[in-house]
């Protein structure tokens, strides 16, 4: 035992003597002024069990005891016969005494237990505002920086605990405040690990395992006094709380730098792109003129051809960066308008002959009436680049085959051809900008952005597309636009 607790225990047995001294004097004096006025036994037993009362109430059982003792022994000497001496032997003194005794036992286990339920409540309220407070301090966290260091200092300042080890798991970062241990910190680790609860009384130590929903994200260690599962519990809930805050406003900002990346992306690709246009021009009217002019040998001019033929994929991509940059402009418009679905496939097949390879296309439409409201050169754009896709994948003598067909919601644009099959892991990921199928990138020459185009073609029109390729039907790639009605006359 310390010199602390020694020290204690001394002077509250000396409280209790004086108290002691001081009930048995005033039970005597009662007794002594009861006896000089010539009161009743009645009466005078009514006084004295009144201050057994008291003494319970205010002062304790063993206070309350003492005093019993004493007030049956001033009623036997003052007021049971023989009067002016102790024999103890009426059976009045017995049942003074015993009447005492119960109610001293009654009334001090009632009044400890009113005063711990009054001492809980206080502490429940103290708990309440100190939770409050947390709660409030987090709503201020400085969400760019980690949850972690200032949860732990605001649990040590609000709920006045000694030490405070908290665990994030996703980060595999330990942040500690007050007079944490090496052996708590660690213990915060394992509540995560393990997806354990615990407390040690003794230490007045609590592990909790900080949750998002159902699975466990990190780790919490409390330290100190008056602690209570509940109020852990709740403390836990707003650090976990807390970190999702954070997080969810470090992805919104991550987020938020990727979109204003990808604006500024997209405004070089249109800024180059305009400027790409007009140097390509003149290339190309320059070698157009020499191919015209004549007098070239055959070596000059099968370079005069190439020259043409590049400069007119430098074109076709500058062309593709444009709309590109339009579809993702946050101010598109549409120049909508009602188009039949075959002038769409036969404008994209136009625009496209001369990339065809000598491919043979079969079209098949249900019905010349199938209608659709949008704008005719976006989504022509995105049947022509089905289309070319389809010519630079098929097998040598394969047919490409364009579909259109309707039903109650959609109209439905599909361009089928034979070749190689296209990897289910890739087949949600060949409409993203720039990316190329892992078994396509060596077959034919592309850029990765003509899929691309299409699916913001098509979600420009609250459209969507998709894919399905098998070894023995084929690769088709599907179109699908909102169905209109146009009435008979």
């Amino acid at each position: 035992m310390s010199i602390t607790s020694q020290h204690s225990g001394s002077k509250s047995f000396r409280r209790v003597g004086y108290q002691s001294i001081v009930l048995l004097l005033t039970t005597l004096l009662i007794s002594l002024c009861a006896y000089r006025l010539d009161v009743n036994l009645a009466t005078v037993s009514l006084l004295l069990l009144a201050l057994v009362l008291v003494t319970a109430v205010r002062c304790g059982f063993v206070q309350a005891i003492i005093t019993s003792f004493g007030a049956a022994g001033c009623l036997d000497y003052f007021f049971i016969p023989p009067i002016l001496s102790l024999h103890m032997s009426d059976p009045k003194n017995w049942v003074a005494l015993s009447i005492f005794l119960f109610t001293a036992f009654v009334v001090s286990q009632l009044s400890s237990q009113s005063q711990a339920h009054a001492r809980q409540s206080d502490l429940n309220s103290q708990h309440m505002e100190m939770l409050y407070e947390l709660s409030r301090a987090t709503l201020f966290l400085d969400r760019g920086q980690p949850a972690g260091s200032q949860m732990a200092s605001l649990i040590i300042e609000a709920m006045r605990v000694d030490a405070v080890a908290i665990f994030d798991g996703s980060l595999a970062r330990l942040d500690f405040a007050g007079s944490s241990s090496s052996e708590e910190n660690e213990m915060a680790r394992e509540a995560y690990l393990q997806d354990k609860s615990s407390v040690d009384v003794t230490t007045g130590t609590w592990l909790r395992p900080l949750r998002l929903g159902q699975h466990p994200f990190g780790g919490m260690v409390l330290r100190g006094p008056n602690l209570s599962p509940g109020i852990v519990e709740a403390v836990a809930s707003l650090a976990a709380i807390a970190f999702e805050r954070v997080r969810s406003f470090q992805k919104e900002s991550r987020a938020e730098a990727a979109r204003q990346t990808e604006q500024l992306r997209t405004a070089v690709l249109d800024a180059l792109a305009h400027d790409f246009k007009t140097p390509l021009t003149v290339i190309m009217t320059a070698s157009s003129c020499l191919a015209e002019i004549g007098g070239l040998a055959a070596e000059q001019m099968e370079m005069v051809a190439l020259i043409s033929g590049q400069t007119a994929e430098l074109d076709t991509l500058a062309t593709r960066l444009l709309q590109k940059a339009r579809l993702e402009a946050e101010d598109l418009r549409l120049n909508k308008q009602e188009i039949a679905a075959s002038k769409l496939i036969s404008r994209a097949l136009t625009m496209k002959a001369g990339r065809l390879n000598g491919q043979e296309v079969h079209v098949s439409i249900e019905s010349q009436n199938i209608f659709v409201r949008v704008d005719e050169e976006l989504i022509g754009t995105a049947i022509g680049e089905f289309i070319e896709n389809a010519a630079k994948y098929s097998l040598v003598g394969s047919a490409i085959k364009v579909t259109a067909l309707e039903d109650v919601s959609q109209v439905l644009i599909s361009v089928h051809n034979e070749g190689p099959v296209i990897p289910v892991e890739d087949r949600s990921r060949v409409f993203e900008r720039f990316y190329r199928s892992h078994g396509a990138s060596y077959r034919a020459a592309g850029t990765g952005l003509g899929l691309s185009i299409v699916q913001k073609a098509a979600e420009a029109h609250k459209g969507r597309v998709w894919v399905t390729s098998e070894h023995e039907k084929g690769t088709t790639f599907y179109l699908s636009l909102p169905r209109i009605v146009r009435r008979q006359h």
